[in-house]
């Protein structure tokens, strides 16, 4: 089991990332002290803080020429990481 699924990369998540936070989607099964040392091991810092946040799926609907098509979107558990002062993470260094 992979407690952290990926890296969140949004304009929002960017623009924490200069105050030393960094957003992450996680397993839904995963607390907050799993998570800290997945992000420890895998990224070799210094976690100081983390905040969760579960997301529910929402109901959608989308109306074409010969049918209605309805489903749901993913749901999701959703970590904000906060590291210590001097700390950073590079997404884009393997790239």
């Amino acid at each position: 089991m992979s407690i952290i699924k990926r890296p969140l990369i949004t304009e929002k998540a960017n623009a924490l990332t200069e105050k030393g936070i960094y957003t992450f989607v996680v397993d839904k099964k995963a607390n907050k002290i799993e998570i800290k040392k997945a992000i420890e091991r895998a990224y070799g810092v210094n976690v100081n803080g983390v905040r969760t946040i579960r997301y529910a799926g929402k109901e959608k609907t989308r109306f074409t020429q010969s049918k209605v098509l309805a489903g749901r979107t993913v749901s999701y558990k959703k970590a904000i990481v906060t590291l210590a002062a001097g700390e950073v993470i590079d997404f884009y260094g393997d790239i």
